[in-house]
């Protein structure tokens, strides 16, 4: 745990272009991300979840002219909310 001095010039520092993200996640989720950032070589969990979310941003974007696109990121949500409860906090 970072001192409240080391998050006070952390936050002093970053106040225009980051925020902290403290999220609870099962451990299997925590697993993925080190796997995510292992496979594209990222620094850590927390890299890990911006290009998560880079790849959904992407792909939407992607969806609105490309069928594929569309159908992949349709059965994704499906999937994911089939089995939301194995995910989720």
């Amino acid at each position: 745990m970072a001192t409240t001095e080391s998050q006070t010039r952390w936050r002093r520092k970053n106040r225009f272009v980051k925020k902290q993200l403290n999220v609870m996640a099962r451990g299997q989720v925590h697993g993925w991300l080190e796997d995510v950032g292992d496979r594209f070589a990222l620094r850590g969990k927390g890299e890990a979840v911006a290009f998560s979310a880079f790849v959904v941003q992407w792909l939407m974007q992607q969806s609105a002219h490309n069928g594929e696109a569309a159908r992949l990121l349709e059965l994704l949500s499906a999937a994911y909310h089939a089995d939301r409860e194995l995910y989720a906090p």
